[in-house]
């Protein structure tokens, strides 16, 4: 029996950081000199690996400056969490829903933009890390919507793309699912709307934790 595996998303699925990523980014633009972006454009793109995030928030920039200005990001994050000014947390119901897929047999995994010390930072934050049998960050794939991330994590948990499941706030989380053949189930309480997530075929919109079970298909 070939193992069924749920791939959550992290910003703006698992955990509420807006307020980290719009401080982070307003540091970011105002260290080079520039307007920081407006809220809803930063979480427009969260979920995009850095660089990529940059090139949509500044199209008009060279790709060097893209990479300059996803460095500023890392060391305003880096500066918030020395400062204990970094607040991420679970979204209601999430740690129930976890531990109940983890004891009904499914395998569990992540696949986010963040860095891999970022993940890891946040899941023992929570003390949910040990639940994870695959996380899959930025560090180590193209950005999404390409579906490396969750292609990795089924080859590493055994699992196919008929019995795996991405779940994410994200338009980019959706098409990364599509992508890699697996269901996608988009969640109403992150970055982007929900027709939005809709519009890029997932296979339904969870409102709550007890919505989202339904959809995977808990017991």
């Amino acid at each position: 029996m070939t193992n069924r595996l749920a791939v959550f998303d992290c910003d703006g699925t698992l955990v509420d950081s807006q307020h980290n990523i719009c401080a982070a980014m307003t540091r970011a633009f105002e260290a080079v000199q520039l307007a920081p972006p407006e809220r809803l454009a930063i979480l427009a793109v969260v979920g995009l690996s850095l660089p990529v995030a940059m090139a949509h928030l500044l199209p008009d920039a060279e790709s060097d400056f893209h990479d300059h200005l996803a460095e500023h990001y890392k060391q305003a994050f880096r500066s918030l969490r020395q400062d204990n000014a970094v607040s991420e947390p679970l979204y209601p119901g999430m740690a129930d829903l976890i531990a109940e897929l983890d004891a009904a047999g499914w395998l569990l995994g992540v696949a986010t933009g963040k860095s891999d010390r970022g993940l890891h930072l946040c899941l023992t934050h929570h003390g949910i890390i040990d639940r994870f049998v695959t996380l899959q960050t930025a560090d180590r794939h193209p950005s999404k919507p390409h579906p490396s991330m969750l292609l990795t994590a089924m080859a590493e948990a055994g699992a196919a793309p008929e019995t795996t499941v991405m779940i994410g706030d994200t338009s980019f989380d959706i098409d990364m699912g599509l992508a890699a053949g697996a269901r996608a189930i988009g969640v109403a309480w992150g970055y982007h709307p929900p027709q939005d997530l809709t519009g890029a075929g997932a296979h339904g919109v969870a409102m709550d934790s007890a919505d989202l079970r339904r959809h995977i298909g808990a017991p």
